[in-house]
């Protein structure tokens, strides 16, 4: 930015020495007064940061700049997501205008594209830096982050700080982990760094787990979430201390940084941001290394025997297949002879009442239980139809569960409470409560074991997530290697 200010006065100055070789009888002193305000005046009309929150309001669209990664934004389904870009959307409509997405490559050149665009804001996985503050304006932090080594789980000698001493530590260039590595080597930890780029934590994270690298560092956010789709890594001690991420604007939007802390105190304060959190990082601190080698064995062992009824079954009533897959997984573990103990049958564990319902003749087929297990949810999701966005599959789904008439309760339980009742959020807390005579001696449907389907969910989703992030990988590396053909 303080180059483009200098060219910008230089080409400025030439002209401005043209017009002293004219005015040369006028008095020196106010010739230098002039030619200074102009070019302070020439600086203020040609940089971006004069703009003004009501400049953004009256343009009707505000940019934000981000990374394409799974915490930042990304494409699903031809559908943007990610956690900053699910809050930026909830800003942009706070404000009434539409949103325009900037990715970039490298966190060194959030700065440059900020100062270049205007009324831009930088939403990606940043922490305030006193050293930045001449150039931009912080807002308050709303998620607490710490920097955490990952190393592989085949190297147990790597848990602590100072075992970093002789290893080599692997991040992407421009980063500001940099930083405090090198704070670890100026406390005499003799370790080495390996800068590369056009790396994401990611893609360090991926290679760590697969054995190729020896660690890296990742904000904790990220490495968590990672550790669920490459299961080798482990997560070592945190290097400085607790931070919290913040949005960065440029340094005179003083009215876009108001707006945007009291947007942020707005939405925690009425649960919409714990909402957005959840839908990416619910229970991201469950790490069951057990469960989860399972999972990914018989995705690779299991799943082809399925997967073409599952996809059909799925694209007929308009759910993504990997959702009915996370579910069946969930279900019975992709056994299609899977009895449970209440004496639901299957891989998508129907009760024989239920099968009969929807016609089914033999509840151990595959095929017929699949598409009746999509069907009843199916049927349960148009049963919900006044519920809106993730609600109304979160409910769906809990009722596939524990049943319909138990939601009913759990709903009539949350209206007592004063809690929205299409709200998964709400109904997540009255669920539970089900279980307690206290509360249940009044429901229509009596007792339940309301803390199952709140458990089942979560299971679901994380199992969905990994689905989601494996299409997300597949997709990337088919787009890496056709643009290098």
């Amino acid at each position: 930015m303080l180059k483009l200010i200098i060219h910008k006065v230089n080409l400025f100055s030439k002209k401005m020495k043209r017009v002293f070789n004219k005015l040369s009888t006028l008095n020196n002193t106010l010739i230098i007064l002039l030619f200074v305000f102009s070019c302070c005046f020439f600086i203020w009309k040609t940089t971006p940061g004069s703009i003004t929150l009501k400049d953004i309001l009256k343009a009707g669209e505000i940019t934000v700049i981000t990374h394409n990664n799974a915490h930042s934004y990304y494409l699903y389904r031809d559908r943007a997501m990610g956690f900053e870009y699910d809050l930026a959307k909830a800003f942009a409509d706070h404000l009434g205008v539409g949103l325009k997405i900037k990715t970039t490559e490298k966190q060194e050149e959030n700065l440059s594209t900020l100062m270049k665009t205007t009324g831009a804001a930088i939403i990606t996985s940043i922490t305030a830096m006193p050293e930045m503050e001449k150039h931009v304006a912080f807002s308050d932090g709303y998620m607490a982050v710490q920097q955490r080594i990952i190393v592989n789980r085949n190297n147990p000698n790597m848990k602590r700080v100072e075992d970093l001493a002789g290893k080599t530590i692997h991040i992407g260039r421009g980063t500001f982990y940099y930083k405090q590595l090198e704070a670890l080597k100026n406390q005499g930890i003799n370790l080495k760094i390996k800068l590369h780029d056009n790396l994401s934590a990611e893609e360090l994270i991926r290679q760590v787990g697969e054995g190729s690298i020896e660690a890296t560092i990742a904000d904790s956010h990220i490495a968590l979430l990672n550790q669920r789709y490459y299961l080798q890594t482990v997560l070592a001690d945190p290097i400085g201390e607790q931070e919290y991420m913040c949005w960065v604007v440029n340094r005179d939007a003083h009215k876009l940084l108001e707006s945007i802390n009291s947007f942020f105190k707005t939405i925690i304060k009425n649960g919409k941001f714990a909402q957005i959190y959840n839908k990416y990082y619910i229970d991201i601190g469950t790490f069951d290394y057990v469960d989860l080698r399972e999972y990914h064995r018989r995705l690779k062992t299991r799943l082809p025997k399925y997967g073409f009824i599952i996809k059909k079954a799925a694209n007929e009533h308009n759910f993504d297949w990997r959702l009915i897959v996370a579910q069946a997984y969930q279900e019975s573990h992709l056994n299609p002879k899977a009895r449970s103990s209440s004496g639901a049958i299957g891989l998508m564990q129907l009760s024989p009442s239920t099968a009969r319902s929807l016609g089914v003749s033999n509840i151990f087929d595959p095929v017929q239980n699949i598409n009746a297990g999509v069907r009843h949810l199916k049927n349960l999701y148009d049963y919900f139809k006044n519920v809106t966005g993730s609600d109304r599959l979160l409910i769906t789904l809990a009722a596939y569960n524990i049943g319909q008439g138990h939601m009913l309760d759990a709903r009539n339980l949350a209206r007592k409470m004063n809690l929205d009742p299409d709200k998964w959020s709400s109904l997540s807390k009255t669920l539970p409560l089900l279980s307690y005579q206290e509360y249940h001696k009044d429901a229509i449907y009596g007792y339940c074991r309301g803390a199952e389907p709140v458990k089942y969910i979560k299971q679901i989703m994380i199992y969905y997530d990994i689905l989601k992030r494996q299409e997300i990988s597949t997709r990337s590396k088919m787009q890496k290697k056709a643009t290098n053909l």
